[in-house]
């Protein structure tokens, strides 16, 4: 699937991803690396050298490593941080390492942001709210998170605007809804959709976790892109939430899910997970009014994308 919305011509840059070896960096990676030079800076951990677009330099290394930071850093124009632990269970296992990865990992790439004067695109979630007291979430709401992956983000992002108001840092953070697009590998944001995607297309059951009323806002990795295109060419500073600004229940998902696949999969229910968000979907408006993005992909469209890779 191409971009149906118009986004901003970036070229001639400098530019750097981290994590760029992983799902959503090697899309912003592949965007833009045939009119820009790009660096990637992964530690493999999760990525795979196979995500690493024709034309782009790899740098293996940890964000926390000086060395790595340095060589990845020299002379950069823009950066988009993406490199993070994601899992929110391995989050409660461990809540010491997630800190460590993704706050004193992003204050380091910060430092290295202000010595170059490089407009920094942060990689936030929603997690930031935990359990939201309303729906459509805008950006002002409570922020509660109920993890330590969550808190680590949002201590992260308190960081982020911190360096761009004291040291006037070009710097935006973006709060991602649950991505999904082909190419993802099974994790906690949208798990679910490659699950009911593989269950389907073996004519297994397909599983969901209670009665299946919950709801999420999903979007789909051509839009997350947009914007964070659209948030690299501007000059706006803030938060910004990313989403589709449309929500589908989990029982609603797997319906869709069976239909796109056409498979003849039951769909059974299996217990709550305990934590679980009952209600997630973004206000989006700021992201239109202010950067100009425009959701493009319809759920069933971007499911389409997935079909076809299995």
């Amino acid at each position: 699937m191409t971009f149906q919305a118009d986004l901003p011509s970036i070229s001639g840059h400098r530019i750097l991803v981290t994590g760029g070896a992983g799902f959503i960096g090697r899309n912003i990676a592949s965007a833009l690396v045939a009119d820009n030079e790009v660096r990637i800076l992964d530690n493999l951990s999760t990525g795979s050298r196979s995500n690493v677009p024709e034309g782009a330099t790899l740098i293996e290394g940890d964000i926390r490593d000086d060395d790595a930071l340095d060589r990845a850093t020299a002379d950069v124009d823009i950066i988009f941080h993406h490199a993070a632990l994601i899992s929110v269970e391995a989050s409660i296992r461990d809540p010491e390492r997630t800190h460590d990865v993704n706050v004193t990992g992003t204050v380091k790439l910060l430092e290295r942001a202000r010595d170059e004067s490089a407009r920094f695109v942060f990689a936030s979630s929603a997690a930031v709210y935990g359990h939201p007291d309303t729906v459509p979430i805008p950006e002002d709401a409570p922020t509660e998170p109920t993890s330590p992956y969550g808190l680590s983000k949002l201590a992260a992002e308190q960081y982020v605007r911190l360096y761009a108001d004291l040291y006037d840092l070009s710097a935006v953070v973006l709060r991602y809804f649950n991505v999904y697009g082909p190419g993802q590998l099974d994790g906690d944001y949208s798990a679910v959709i490659s699950v009911f995607v593989d269950q389907a297309a073996n004519g297994d059951p397909i599983t969901v976790e209670g009665d299946g009323s919950q709801t999420r806002d999903f979007v789909h990795i051509d839009d997350v892109v947009q914007a964070n295109l659209l948030a690299a060419a501007s000059e706006d500073a803030g938060v910004f939430n990313v989403g589709t600004g449309e929500s589908v229940s989990i029982l609603e998902l797997a319906e869709i899910v069976r239909d796109v696949i056409g498979s003849d999969s039951q769909i059974v229910h299996t217990e709550s997970r305990s934590g679980d968000i009952d209600r997630s979907r973004a206000n989006v408006s700021k992201l239109e009014s202010d950067l100009g993005f425009e959701p493009s992909v319809p759920l069933e469209n971007g499911l389409e994308t997935l079909s076809g890779q299995r």
